[in-house]
């Protein structure tokens, strides 16, 4: 177990979640317009379509916006100083918030292009997705 604060998924989210514990990223994508979205919803936030079906993506993106936290935003957090807080815009179009790893500050740029990184928090439990440089 941790102690660190850790997601609780919705019957909603579910989906996002179980597939991140399989070490794959699986998004909504509406089956009427062809529109891919991040948070998981009941409609298409595009044509409000309540088609949706959840597909998997490679989770590649690029680095959009990042910022440096030097102190911890929680307690539970303060070993994984500094933060690099991130937004990454995946390549079929949604926004992520994440974390990014394996990088030095003066090694990140925005518009650089980032992988995914499947964190095994809890092994079999919980799985957070954060980025590396591809």
């Amino acid at each position: 177990m941790t102690d660190k604060p850790v997601p609780v998924p919705t019957e909603r989210s579910k989906p996002f979640w179980d597939s991140l514990k399989a070490h794959r990223i699986d998004i909504q994508q509406c089956d009427d317009c062809g529109h891919w979205f991040y948070y998981p919803r009941l409609h298409c936030p595009r044509c409000m379509s309540a088609s949706l079906s959840w597909k998997t993506v490679s989770g590649d993106g690029e680095l959009l916006t990042y910022t440096i936290t030097h102190i911890p935003t929680l307690p539970e957090l303060a070993d994984e100083m500094p933060q690099k807080l991130a937004v990454v815009r995946l390549d079929e179009g949604p926004h992520l918030n994440t974390t990014l790893v394996g990088m030095e500050e003066g090694e990140i740029s925005i518009g650089m292009r980032v992988t995914p990184v499947f964190d095994d928090l809890v092994p079999g439990e919980v799985t957070l997705l954060r980025y590396t440089r591809a």
